[in-house]
């Protein structure tokens, strides 16, 4: 299994860089290869696209794309791919990753407001609220 850093997946979605682009579509190519991306790389990524100005909707959709290729395995996959579809309802992917993976907690404790209200409205679990 071979993991893969953010800029490798930005190469290869963004085809930004041409020589790194043409190295990334050579690695992903490979059928025998399977790939794991880690959360954290899930993250920086969907940072990465929305920087070059992609609306959410597109960054969430190469993701989950992305993620679904047959030889690529998500670090927490299902959680992920809940995450994404929160995401694409409105919510911040940071915040839905965050709420995802605290799904043991009680609940989820922030300052930002407009979490709470976005998490109120999409009924996400565990519930979000201010202290």
């Amino acid at each position: 299994m071979i993991a893969l850093d953010t800029n490798i997946l930005a190469r290869y979605l963004l085809d930004d860089e041409p020589a790194q682009a043409r190295g990334a579509r050579r690695l992903l190519a490979d059928a025998k290869a399977e790939y794991w991306i880690p959360v954290t790389v899930v993250l920086e990524l969907s940072w990465v696209l929305r920087k070059s100005d992609a609306p959410r909707a597109v960054v969430m959709g190469r993701l989950r794309d992305l993620l679904s290729l047959r030889n690529v395995r998500a670090q927490n996959a299902d959680l992920v791919f809940q995450a994404l579809r929160w995401s694409v309802q409105g919510m911040e992917l940071a915040d839905a990753l965050h709420l995802v993976l605290s799904g043991k907690a009680e609940r989820f404790a922030t300052f930002d407001e407009a979490l709470v209200r976005q998490a109120r409205k999409l009924g996400v679990q565990p519930t979000v609220t201010a202290p």
